[in-house]
This record gives structure tokens, C-alpha cells and sequence, in this order.
């Protein structure tokens, strides 16, 4: 039996008018993890949430976190989840790994 692939979601504030934030980063992540992901979803919300989780794993909350995540951040803490193994290349060479 095969595992579904994860499901990644972008919540995000439609008042603030972050669907291009959101949608940007749901490219950046299908970009780069192509079919390891089964599914990016935008998730409209309001009162100024922006949440990304892969399945019941929260992320990135913009309230927690302090605003937004930069892509690289964001693509480490989706592949810790996604393929523990992937090397991001330059982004994990930039950190000092």
C-alpha cells in the first residue's frame, strides 16, 4: 500500500490581501518539491492570519512566528517534514550545515 503524498496548506488573510504572498509561496514550494508533495492548497481566512502546515504539523504562524517566513526558511521546515533527506543546495549551504 502506497502513502499519499502530504498535503501542504497556506492560510491566508483575505482583507490584508496576501493571496500573491500565499500563491508565491505555493509556486516556491511545488517548484521544489515537485511530486513530493500530493496537494498545495490556499486556504482564504480573515483577521490577518497567515498559517502554513503540511497535514496537522503547524509551521509557520504569522502571530507566533512574527511575520512571514523568507522561502528559504520555509522550504527547510517543509522538507524537515516532506524528505528529511533532500539537500535545498545553496539554501542549506547558506546556514552553515
Amino acid at each position: 500500500m502506497t502513502t499519499a503524498a502530504p498535503r501542504v496548506t497556506v492560510t491566508y488573510c483575505t482583507q490584508c490581501n496576501w493571496l500573491l504572498r500565499a500563491g508565491w509561496m505555493a509556486q516556491e514550494l511545488l517548484n521544489t518539491f515537485g511530486t513530493d508533495l500530493g496537494e498545495v492548497a490556499l486556504i482564504p481566512g480573515t483577521g490577518g492570519v497567515f498559517r502554513i502546515a503540511v497535514g496537522d504539523n503547524l509551521l509557520w504562524d504569522r502571530k507566533r512566528d512574527g511575520g512571514f517566513p523568507d522561502i528559504v526558511t520555509l522550504k527547510q521546515r517543509v522538507r524537515d517534514v516532506v524528505a528529511p533527506e533532500r539537500d535545498l543546495g545553496h539554501a542549506d549551504r547558506d546556514r552553515g550545515d
